[in-house]
């Protein structure tokens, strides 16, 4: 099935696997504009997804995230970034499904040096390390049912994980 308006790609993956900054890298390369989903649930919301989940729950943040990765794969045709756990939601994955969809895999190691401490990431409050290592256990299988490519980020730029991606989509 196609859609009349069509993301380019979609990038799933772990924080820290550098979706938004090679989502712009892409947009740039294409001539299209780069859309970030998390961006879309805090101009939704009017606060940052911290506060949301402080203020309304992860449940009320997971809706928002659902209605946005929905609009935004509905009418967005350039390249695409859907936070850490959007891929979590059944209704998210079904409509993935006809989308050319990147997931970015990134390792532990990789990932926390990215992250840093992790402000402003509710879900790595605590032990960064220890959260990061949970979160990718519990959606790694997730994020490659989804993907019809998978790139491994682990010491490599930005530049070379997007020029991957163009070489795999030509």
């Amino acid at each position: 099935m196609t859609h009349p308006v069509s993301p380019r790609v979609v990038l799933v993956g772990a924080m820290g696997a550098g979706k938004t900054t090679v989502a712009e890298l892409l947009a740039t390369s294409w001539g299209v504009a780069a859309r970030d989903t998390d961006h879309d649930v805090e101009a939704a919301a009017g606060k940052p997804i911290s506060e949301i989940f402080v203020d309304d729950g992860e449940q009320h943040f997971r809706a928002l995230e659902r209605a946005a990765v929905a609009t935004a794969l509905a009418e967005h045709d350039g390249v695409l970034a859907l936070g850490g756990g959007a891929v979590l939601a059944e209704e998210t994955r079904t409509l993935l499904a006809d989308h050319a969809v990147v997931f970015l895999r990134v390792g532990l190691s990789d990932a926390v040096k990215r992250v840093g401490l992790g402000v402003g990431r509710p879900l790595l409050l605590g032990n960064v390390r220890s959260r990061i290592k949970t979160l990718l256990d519990e959606r790694t299988a997730v994020y490659e049912e989804v993907a019809t490519h998978v790139v491994d980020t682990d010491g490599r730029t930005p530049a070379e994980v997007a020029a991957e991606i163009e070489e795999l989509l030509r």
